[in-house]
């Protein structure tokens, strides 16, 4: 059996090469479901049609820009069972643009405080005599009380 790209089936080790993945991201895929069951050669090798390169280059570009695995077997099971999800991975991503914008609004509220705190440090610092401790660290539950923000303001990723 050749294994090279134009191949018509691929070896999990070739496919994994191919798509710069491991051997274990492709038995992973398979067993979530975003990728179709592979066959088997006569000695128990998986063995995957040449198009799952294409669909493992998809999983990994759509990783890149927030979905999720969970996701991306939803919508490629749906796909397989001649469903039509583009109006659901337009949902999706609309969903990862708006959390994308989330994490950009709590970095800049992060940005301010950092600042604020860098500030209530140089004081500190400057008002320390030579070897007495400032109490910098300590000194965040203050600011964090002054300032008026949670501590933790970040969106947390659903475990799906």
């Amino acid at each position: 059996m050749v294994q090279s790209s134009g191949s018509k089936t691929l070896r999990s080790g070739a496919l994994a090469k191919s798509a710069g993945v491991s051997s274990d991201t492709i038995r992973h895929y398979e067993r979530i479901g975003v990728l179709p069951r592979a066959s088997r050669t006569d000695s128990g090798y998986r063995v995957y049609p040449a198009s799952a390169l294409e669909r493992v280059l998809v999983v990994q570009r759509a990783l890149r820009i927030g979905f999720t695995l969970a996701e991306l077997s939803e919508v490629l099971k749906a796909r397989d069972a001649g469903g039509a999800p583009c109006r659901r991975v337009y949902q999706l991503a609309q969903d990862k643009l708006k959390g994308i914008e989330a994490d950009i609004e709590a970095l800049k509220r992060t940005r301010r405080y950092v600042k604020k705190v860098l500030c209530d440090w140089e004081q500190r610092i400057e008002s320390a005599s030579s070897g007495e401790k400032s109490h910098l660290l300590y000194s965040l539950t203050d600011v964090v009380r002054k300032a008026g923000t949670p501590p933790n303001q970040f969106r947390r990723k659903k475990l799906t």
